[in-house]
């Protein structure tokens, strides 16, 4: 069992304040949100005062991933699960949950050295959300949407959130064609979204942290209207736009700054638990999703380079 509801949000630094805004509000249709740095930019899905916060700095990087649980008493249950698996909690001040919107928040890192939080309380905005397409973003009892995380020690990763931190495993996919030496990205969930979190193996750890963040909108429309955005934008397609095999989401892929994705797609699949078993994959896409023109991935390329 995971105490553990649903992602969040995600809070990172970028090199490229300016141009993230021009991604995210302009071409990807995020509304703007609040939060206490006056250079910061912070955005709007719902009623949250923000789910993703962008924040200048000297790298880009991850900052902070965060988790939702249901009140104080999850909480405390999560704080006694990782701590008795050897891991270092630290309680954050009310001035930093105010800063992230929680009533309270702990902090601790994965095997990875992914600096992860987790809340309960999240500060609502009761103002209208005015999205760049009208569109609607599925979060709700989903939570924000999925992250995927590069880590070098990735049997470490997936044992900590499922055993420490209760996620359950919703498959893999094996992109190795060797049987005798598999290359599993495993996914995991908390709830009816497929999957809220995936560990990729990756050659090294560090900046950026992040392979990709995943939101899901309500219209196929939306997704269109957001590909033709960012194109016109001259920001970088990843992935054309395809649908999944195992969460069945049509989807296209964006380069954000700082050398990692934001999928951004509609559609995606309803787990009903009762009834799921864990499967893997042979390949990422019924149709579409070429990569082909892809820039690398910071997390997979050479470190240092």
């Amino acid at each position: 069992m995971t105490h553990i509801r649903g992602l969040g949000y995600l809070k990172v630094q970028t090199q490229h304040i300016e141009r993230w805004r021009e991604l995210t509000i302009g071409a990807l249709g995020f509304a703007e949100g609040s939060g206490p740095d006056p250079d910061g930019l912070y955005l709007r899905m719902d009623e949250r005062r923000h789910r993703l916060a962008v924040l200048p700095g000297d790298t880009d990087r991850v900052l902070a991933i965060g988790w939702e649980v249901r009140d104080q008493f999850a909480l405390a249950a999560v704080r006694e699960d990782v701590e008795k698996a050897g891991v270092e909690v630290t309680e954050l001040s009310r001035r930093e949950c105010a800063d992230r919107g929680a009533e309270a928040v702990i902090a601790f890192r994965d095997p990875g050295g992914t600096p992860v939080e987790v809340f309960f309380g999240p500060i609502l905005d009761h103002s209208p959300v005015r999205t760049g397409q009208a569109q609607k973003f599925v979060t709700g009892a989903q939570g924000m949407g999925h992250v995927v995380l590069p880590t070098p020690r990735q049997p470490d990763a997936v044992k900590f959130y499922t055993e420490v931190l209760g996620f359950l495993p919703r498959g893999a996919f094996n992109a190795s064609p060797d049987p005798e030496a598999p290359l599993r990205i495993r996914f995991m969930g908390v709830n009816q979204r497929h999957h809220s979190l995936a560990i990729a193996p990756a050659p090294h750890d560090g900046d950026p942290g992040l392979v990709h963040l995943m939101v899901e909108v309500d219209t196929l429309d939306a997704v269109g209207r957001a590909l033709d955005n960012v194109a016109k934008s001259g920001f970088s397609i990843s992935s054309t736009l395809g649908r999944h095999t195992n969460d069945k989401m049509v989807s296209f892929y964006v380069r954000a700054p700082g050398g990692w994705d934001i999928e951004y797609g509609c559609e995606g699949m309803l787990v009903d638990e009762t009834y799921y078993t864990a499967e893997e994959i042979t390949a990422d896409s019924y149709w579409g999703h070429d990569w082909s023109g892809s820039e690398p991935l910071a997390a997979f390329a050479p470190k240092g380079s």
